[in-house]
């Protein structure tokens, strides 16, 4: 410990250097951490800078050389924490009294003397946060995180010693009481210790929070980092809709690049320096250009990602399973360096039954009143209340859908009544998010405009069970709650795949028992994420209409090259899905646009022909190696290597549709190579999907060129039937059971088992029809790739089936 002490032996102050983990009871759960981490992990790249605790004995001692304690346990002898104005009249009293005690002689020397010595380091009146550090902060069962006040930008021994001071009052907010209450804590077992820390100047800079698990579903192999201008205050506090990004672990520890999502937010303002010592900070507007830019170069991104896997293999080592941390990062405008300023453990996913798949579905959908950032993925209802400011949460009533610009810790005795929360502010390791996850409440953040589109005492429906966006919906909607024991859930000879679009439902869904990814379709991420045609983006330059070249140019800042644009956005959108399920295989299957729906595309109409008939047109293979559209396909080609050789993710296969003839196969693997992509290189495999009466009649021929097949009922059955299945006029004879396409099914599995070749079925047959899945598992299908919602009964009777068949 430190040498700094007074006559009893039990310091006051300790330095960073002498603190391991262990010292919570002395420096509390910050100070411990922030200790551990300097001591072990600066020699492993993770730079710490560097401070000292006012330790928790300070607290005591100040206390008790003023003889304070009794008075508090006077003042809250008849505290009721339900009773809003009960508690803000009691918390004020406790907070006035400890503020008018007077620091004992020995305690104000240590901390003069302590600084002075971080002056010897950092220079003369050294910038430094005063951070509260609780004595039961940071439980694996509780997160006290923002229970108690920060202060920054704190200059000179009078300023540090003010601040101290008021660092101990905030140990009696009416949130940290209210808190304390909640989790059966008594309030003087309780003692506070405070970081005194060397300032990054962020405010020149940015910073932010990330976590070593995914916040939403509890997914643990990826980084998920927020940030923004400034101060990283408000990121904590959600004054600021950050900018996001994840990084996958597995394949960044074998030191590929794998940053698998990348989000502008809007980071409307920042906090800076103020020269004014009463009000050491401040917020200013951020210019428009730079909102629109990410704040962090991807070596940073990436670099920040490194730094989290350390600091989490530490403290795993340490605890002997796996913890998940949550840790504050920022950066140094002066020398461009990056900084862990904290961590703690990760409280909520920790903690969660991960062999229990608990589901959320909403039974119908009603009118979107707004939209914002979904936090979980629960759904909750109730009447509005709209409250405007913290001094208005006594009219909060149980029950009620929580509806605000932004919540910070005073809000909290509220919030856990809450039905819902809605925000108009804020990311997804804002306050709001963090304590809605561990109160197990639906909430979304960042909407924007909630306080304006709803009115108190409106009916609302808050879903968060649909992805990374989450849904206000008009009225009281039914839903319901499926849960699945997934350890008694049997194993199947048949591989069960996902049919899976979205990248956003990625993580959630790969914790359905499944052997990987189908069938992952391009369209969706070109559709939802990229927008814009492939063509516009290669030939920016020469698009004659200017209000379209604005409109991309607008979409696309930062990209010189416009084609680049499509090549990361796609490669992060498959990336993602990628990530989810590695190291088990997803089939992405190329892009299968129709050109009605290539035009629909931004530019799309100014390079796509009129077809009378696009369903059975210009589609799939045929224009991978056609002149007008070859160098498109470029694009798809170069994601794709992408994600392989920089994201490190070999586990992604590639698809090919609507492949009509022999010929055109070739054309398609050779297009590939001339593009890098080759078939066999590190394992990689192209898999043609089996939707044309061709495929089946020349099976064993495709099958040398090809790596397998995946069979394609919906086309499959519309050409042998000669169907529109978009004709609703002859929607009747559509029907994937047809002798016909059945006869045809089992006749292209058996000759792709007879080659030991792989072969599937993607289409939607096994998904909507229990027969049919029983008929292909009879035909010896190896993998069956089924929508998410009905892999649970499908393998369910797939077990019945082979144990039937005695296989």
């Amino acid at each position: 410990m430190g040498k700094d002490t007074h006559k009893d032996q039990k310091p006051l102050v300790a330095w960073f250097k002498d603190l391991t983990i262990d010292d919570v009871p002395l420096v509390g759960g910050k100070n411990a951490s922030l200790g551990e981490m300097y001591r072990n992990l600066s020699p492993k790249g993770v730079s710490i800078p560097n401070g000292f605790a006012v330790t928790a004995h300070a607290y005591t001692y100040l206390l008790e050389k003023s003889k304070a304690m009794d008075k508090i346990r006077e003042i809250l002898s008849d505290l009721d924490t339900h009773d809003m104005d009960n508690l803000q009249e009691r918390g004020a009293r406790v907070r006035n009294l400890i503020r008018s005690l007077e620091f004992p002689g020995a305690l104000y020397k240590e901390i003069a003397k302590a600084y002075a010595r971080l002056e010897e380091e950092y220079g003369k009146n050294v910038d430094v946060a005063v951070r509260s550090s609780a004595t039961a902060e940071d439980l694996p069962d509780a997160s006290f995180a923002g229970q108690q006040d920060t202060y920054l930008n704190i200059r000179g021994v009078e300023d540090l010693v003010d601040a101290c001071h008021r660092c101990f009052a905030s140990l009696f907010t009416n949130r940290a009481i209210s808190y304390r209450e909640d989790k059966g804590f008594d309030h003087f077992s309780i003692a506070l210790s405070i970081a005194v820390q060397k300032m990054v100047r962020s405010d020149l800079a940015s910073s932010g929070v990330m976590f070593s698990i995914d916040t939403e579903s509890g997914f643990r192999d990826a980084v998920f980092i927020t940030g923004a201008y400034g101060l990283g205050e408000n990121v904590v506090q959600g004054a600021v809709n950050p900018d996001e990004w994840y990084v996958f672990k597995p394949t960044l520890k074998q030191g590929f690049k794998p940053i698998i999502m990348k989000k502008t937010g809007g980071k409307a303002i920042k906090m800076i320096y103020t020269t004014d010592a009463k009000q050491p900070t401040k917020n200013v507007a951020v210019p428009d250009e730079d909102r629109r830019r990410l704040v962090l170069r991807d070596e940073e991104v990436v670099e920040l990602g490194r730094m989290a896997c350390v600091i989490e293999d530490h403290y795993s080592a340490k605890a002997g399973y796996l913890k998940p941390m949550d840790i504050e990062w920022a950066k140094d405008g002066e020398t461009g360096k990056l900084f862990i300023v904290q961590a703690r453990p990760e409280t909520v996913h920790t903690l969660k039954d991960m062999a229990v798949l608990r589901e959320f579905h909403l039974k119908e959908k009603g009118e979107v009143v707004c939209t914002g950032q979904s936090v979980g993925e629960l759904i909750g209802q109730g009447k509005v209340n709209v409250i405007k400011s913290a001094q208005m949460i006594s009219q909060f009533q149980k029950g009620q859908v929580l509806v605000t610009d932004m919540t910070d810790p005073d809000w909290e005795p509220v919030m856990k009544i809450a039905g819902a929360i809605v925000t108009n502010r804020g990311g997804r390791t804002c306050h709001a998010a963090i304590v809605s996850r561990e109160l197990g409440i639906p909430c979304i953040v960042g909407a924007g405009n909630a306080t304006t589109r709803m009115e108190t005492g409106q009916e609302v429906t808050v879903d968060c069970s649909q992805g990374s966006t989450g849904y206000v919906f008009e009225g009281l909607l039914p839903y319901e709650i499926k849960e699945t024991n997934l350890e008694t859930l049997p194993k199947t000879r048949t591989k069960i795949m996902l049919n899976l679009a979205s990248p956003e439902q990625a993580f959630e869904k790969s914790f359905i028992p499944n052997h990987g990814v189908g069938l992952a379709r391009e369209e969706f991420i070109i559709n939802s994420y990229i927008k814009i045609h492939p063509l516009a983006l290669l030939r920016y330059e020469e698009l004659g209409d200017e209000i379209l070249k604005r409109a991309i140019a607008d979409m696309t800042i930062g990209y010189s090259d416009k084609s680049d644009y499509f090549v990361d956005k796609l490669a992060e959108g498959v990336g993602m899905l990628a990530a989810a399920f590695y190291p088990k295989p997803v089939i992405v299957r190329l892009s299968d646009f129709k050109t009605n729906e290539y035009a629909n595309l931004i530019g799309g109409a100014q390079f796509e022909p009129d077809e009378e008939n696009p369903m059975i047109g210009w589609r799939g293979a045929s224009r991978y190696y056609a002149r007008e559209y070859k160098a498109a396909f470029g694009l798809e080609c170069k994601a794709m290597l992408k994600i392989r050789n920089e994201m490190g993710l070999h586990n992604v296969q590639v698809m090919i549709p609507f492949c009509r003839t022999l010929d055109e196969a070739r054309q398609v693997i050779e297009t590939m190579a001339e593009f890098g992509l080759r078939q066999g290189e590190n394992g990689f495999k192209v898999i043609c999907m089996c939707e044309i009466p061709s495929n089946v009649i020349l099976a064993e021929e495709y099958l040398e060129i090809f790596d397998g097949f995946s069979i394609g009922t919906n086309d499959l059955t519309q050409l042998l039937l000669g169907v529109d299945r978009d004709s609703a006029l002859v929607s009747h004879v559509y029907d994937e059971r047809n002798p016909a396409v059945k006869k045809m099914v089992r006749q292209v599995i058996e000759t792709a088992v007879k080659k030991g070749k792989y072969i599937g079925i993607c289409g939607q047959a096994p998904s909507d029809y229990l027969e049919f899945a029983q008929f292909v598992v009879e035909c010896g299908i190896e993998t069956m790739s089924l929508n998410p919602d009905t892999v649970i009964k499908t393998t369910l009777a797939v077990a019945e089936l082979e144990k039937q068949l005695g296989i």
